[in-house]
Order: structure tokens, then C-alpha cells, then sequence
């Protein structure tokens, strides 16, 4: 009978599973993919060209099926360059043949990078990415120490009304630090898309959680060697939580990598721009070229798979240690 739940419940997280995987798998085939070849409706996940054939004046050329009629047919014959160089040809049809084969076009990547500035949205996105989490593991290791090991008059109050900071959404507080960030000039600026983001209470939480469990013989020993608490935080609490802090600084770069509505309103320069928000406008202008999009959208979130499939092995390994697990 445990064999049989344990068979349903694996093939329940099979199918969740194929069923998140296959939009990106989509994703990722559609990118090497023709327009012609998506605008014939194909959505099936190999890339496939189909084209015609005939040799014209002994040499094979690309060629378009105009019109059959009986035995014979009128096509247009193109060159190396896609360009018409014979109008309405009449050729017999068995001598037209009929090309199927797959094909993936990496240059769909290239023309998609280069329609748009994506260097400068992949250097804007990293250089936020990057000073959020340094001063995301900086601020939140010291409130996650204080909270976890001092004690302090209403030490549990602020740390509830931390938590409960996590259930505002976020459009509730979009106009309010617009005002702010307006007051002191930092509209359209790095510090806007960086400053608001060092404190994080969500990882202030995953912290504390972890340093919680840590024996606190560790730090009476420390205490009588005579070791400060930024001394017991930097050699005995942070080495010892590396498996966590691996896991909030993977949740720091996706949260940042993936931001959207904020850097769309506190930036308006093209300079600016972090990638979300260039593939957005990307996404406007290139609308109908439905390869060059999937193209995009596959670079720009290559990184994040990468990224996960690195730190995987931190992350359940911070998750079975830090009191999270049901």
C-alpha cells in the first residue's frame, strides 16, 4: 500500500514537472526556429526547414511553388542572396522537390541581441544584481544575528512587524517611495535601483532561522575566549551557514534579475534600462518576429538556469538545516 501511494505521488511530481518544463522547452525550440516556419503554424518543439527545390540551369536553387497545373507548374526561382532571379518558370512538377529537414538558426540569437542594446541591459541588470546582494548578506546577517542571538527590548515586536512587511504587495508602496526617491534626486538613477533593495526580510528570516539552531556552546566558548559578537558573526556563525546564505544570495540575484514594475518606474533613460524592462520594450517593437522574441527571452534567462543548476545542492542542503521543512 506505501508502494502505491509513493507511485502516485512521484508520478503527480512527474507530471507537475513536464508540465513546467515543456513552455520553456517551447521557448527555447521556437528561438531556432524560421518566422516563415512559425508563421506556417508549426509549434512542435524541433525546428524544422521545408523548402523547394529545383535545378535550375544545372545548379540547385531555392524555389517558390506558385501554381500547379496537370503535369507542369509556374515558380519563382530565387538565388544564394533570397533574391527573384526567374519569374513564373514553367517546369515540370516531379522535377520540383520537396525539403524537409531539421535545422536550428542560431542566428536568431545574434539578430535579436543586436536589434537592441542587450549589452547594456545585461551590464545594467548584473552591476544591480551584484551591489543588491552584497548589501542584502551584509544587512541581513546582522539583523538575523541580532535577532537570532541578542537580547533587546522588543526584540520579537520588530521582528513580527518585519514579517508581517512581507504580505504589503508591492504596488502598495510604488508611489509612495516614488515621492521619496524624487525628494532626494534619485530618480533615474543606480541608487534608486539599488538603495530601496539592500534589506530584504525575507532573508532576514531565512537567516535567523539557521543561526537559531546553532549550539549556543559555540558561542560560550567564543564569549570566554573573549571574542565580540562581530567577531562571532564573521568566524563561527557566517562559515557555518554557508549552505543558506548560498541559498539567499541565489533568491537575491532572481528577484533582481527578474524585476520588472520597479526599475520601469523609477528609471526612464534607455541607459538605464535592466533587462526585464529592455525586453519588454523589445517585445513592443518586435511583436510579429515571434523567433527573435523566444531568442531573446531564452539569453535572458539562461543565466538564472545556470545560476539554479549550480546551487542547487545548497539550497536543499539549507532548506533540510534552517527549520523550513514541513
Amino acid at each position: 500500500m506505501k508502494s502505491l501511494s509513493q507511485i502516485f505521488i512521484y508520478t503527480i511530481l512527474i507530471l507537475c514537472g513536464i508540465s513546467m518544463v515543456i513552455p520553456f522547452l517551447w521557448m527555447a525550440t521556437t528561438a531556432f526556429k524560421t518566422q516563415t516556419e512559425v508563421n506556417r503554424g508549426n509549434v512542435g518543439f524541433i525546428p524544422m526547414d521545408q523548402y523547394s527545390e529545383y535545378n535550375y540551369k544545372g545548379e540547385l536553387h531555392h524555389v517558390k511553388l506558385i501554381k500547379v497545373i496537370g503535369d507542369s507548374c509556374f515558380i519563382h526561382v530565387f538565388n544564394e542572396k533570397n533574391q527573384i532571379i526567374r519569374e513564373y518558370a514553367k517546369v515540370p512538377t516531379n522535377e520540383v522537390k520537396q525539403i524537409k529537414k531539421i535545422a536550428f538558426h542560431w542566428e536568431n540569437f545574434k539578430k535579436a541581441f543586436q536589434k537592441v542594446p542587450f549589452a547594456k541591459y545585461f551590464f545594467n541588470t548584473i552591476f544591480v544584481s551584484i551591489s543588491v546582494l552584497i548589501g542584502v548578506l551584509i544587512t541581513s546577517s546582522l539583523a538575523a544575528y541580532a535577532f537570532a542571538r541578542m537580547e533587546f527590548f522588543g526584540k520579537n515586536t520588530i521582528f513580527y512587524l518585519f514579517i508581517s512587511m512581507m504580505m504589503v504587495p508591492q504596488p502598495i508602496y510604488l508611489i509612495p517611495s516614488y515621492v521619496l526617491l524624487n525628494n532626494l534626486g534619485w530618480i533615474d538613477t543606480y541608487q534608486a535601483l539599488i538603495v530601496p533593495w539592500i534589506a530584504n526580510i525575507f532573508t532576514i528570516f531565512l537567516l535567523r532561522q539557521h543561526f537559531k539552531t546553532i549550539p549556543q556552546e559555540l558561542f560560550d566558548a567564543a564569549a570566554i575566549d573573549g571574542c565580540s559578537r562581530f567577531r562571532m558573526l564573521w568566524q563561527i556563525v557566517i562559515p557555518l551557514s554557508k549552505p543558506v546564505i548560498s541559498t539567499a544570495a541565489v533568491f537575491s540575484v532572481i528577484g533582481s534579475w527578474n524585476s520588472f514594475m520597479w526599475p520601469l518606474v523609477m528609471t526612464n533613460s534607455e541607459s538605464l534600462r535592466v533587462l526585464q524592462v529592455g525586453l519588454s520594450y523589445f517585445s513592443q517593437e518586435s511583436s510579429s518576429q515571434t523567433t527573435l522574441l523566444m531568442a531573446a527571452s531564452t539569453f535572458s534567462i539562461l543565466p538564472l538556469i545556470i545560476l539554479f543548476l549550480f546551487a542547487q545542492k545548497k539550497i536543499i542542503a539549507s532548506v533540510a538545516s534552517s527549520g523550513l521543512k514541513g
